[in-house]
């Protein structure tokens, strides 16, 4: 089971109104049945909500009568590596859940919390039955250090923001393209597709490559820029201040029409024969889209200078 996920399951608070003495030393039992302890608190800050986006470290831990068992560690799991959790509160998913403890934080605050166990298993993480290693009357301790809170109109507004910046950029890709195809004197007709494929170099005999056959191919890839982002060519890694003495300078080797490369390559290579070479302009549909990728913006058409090494027919069946 995945731990992130079970630490993320579901919601958020009503009010913790009136506080009795708890059984766990050193903490305060809420009129929820929560019980919890601070260790930093900013009293008049703002708290978080239902719908609030929230960054934490976070810890928990399966409370034993002599010792605690963790479970999930944001400093050591996160998917990221940051060290910490996002999550956006959702409705509490019991009274005195983890949610409703973390409605009772406000940036920077601290604090330990204790929650049923089996109430969080299945009811939080909605769970057909307890794990292995818990049962009925359990107790989880959670404890958070809460690193920021931006709340649901923030949100929301940062998500508008974020797609009129797309839109923009959507709409500037082709302006960008063809002012490239201008300047550099391109007049090559794309393809049905989009691509745009210049032979540079021919190759030998006029044998294509095609679907499931397995290629080895040199490239550089560039922006509409100039911009080098990658390639297999070790002077023209250095030559653009990219070399990675950690990878291997050679021909990339895949299977076409494999899912293994973007779709422009698979379109291009099949275009080639053994020994040829090209320049390829790869708009983004059939490229890395709207998400782009290290380097690479979203939106972007690429420039690549490919040889086609070798390949072998009929690899994948």
């Amino acid at each position: 089971m995945n731990k992130l996920s079970m630490l993320l399951g579901s919601a958020l608070l009503v009010g913790l109104a009136s506080c009795n003495k708890s059984e766990f030393d050193g903490f305060t039992k809420a009129e929820n049945g929560l019980h919890y302890q601070f260790f930093t608190q900013d009293e008049a800050g703002v708290k978080a909500a239902e719908g609030d986006g929230v960054t934490m470290s976070i810890l928990y831990s399966l409370k034993h009568q002599n010792k605690d068992s963790v479970l999930f560690d944001s400093r050591l799991n996160s998917d990221d590596g940051t060290g910490v959790v996002r999550y956006i509160l959702p409705k509490s998913s019991f009274s005195g859940s983890l949610e409703d403890a973390i409605k009772m934080m406000a940036k920077n605050d601290s604090a330990a919390f204790i929650i049923s166990a089996d109430s969080f298993f299945l009811k939080t993480n909605r769970m057909h039955e307890l794990p292995p290693f818990a049962k009925p009357g359990d107790k989880l301790q959670i404890t958070i250090k809460m690193v920021e809170i931006k709340s649901k109109k923030e949100l929301d507004e940062n998500q508008k923001k974020q797609q009129d910046e797309m839109a923009k950029m959507a709409e500037g890709e082709k302006p960008l393209l063809d002012a490239y195809l201008a300047t550099n004197k391109i007049t090559t007709a794309p393809t049905a597709s989009g691509l745009i494929f210049i032979e540079t170099q021919k190759g030998k005999g006029k044998d294509h490559p095609k679907a499931n056959d397995e290629v080895r191919v040199n490239y550089t890839g560039k922006l509409l820029d100039g911009t080098v982002f990658d390639s297999s060519i070790e002077a023209d890694a250095k030559s653009a201040n990219i070399y990675n003495p950690q990878r291997p300078y050679e021909p990339i080797k895949f299977v076409l029409e494999q899912g293994q490369v973007i779709k422009g390559w698979d379109e291009a290579i099949q275009l080639m024969t053994k020994g040829s070479k090209a320049k390829i302009i790869i708009p983004s549909n059939l490229g890395y889209g709207p998400r782009g990728g290290g380097p690479i913006p979203p939106y972007s058409t690429l420039v690549f200078d490919v040889e086609l090494v070798d390949y072998k027919a009929g690899v994948a069946q």
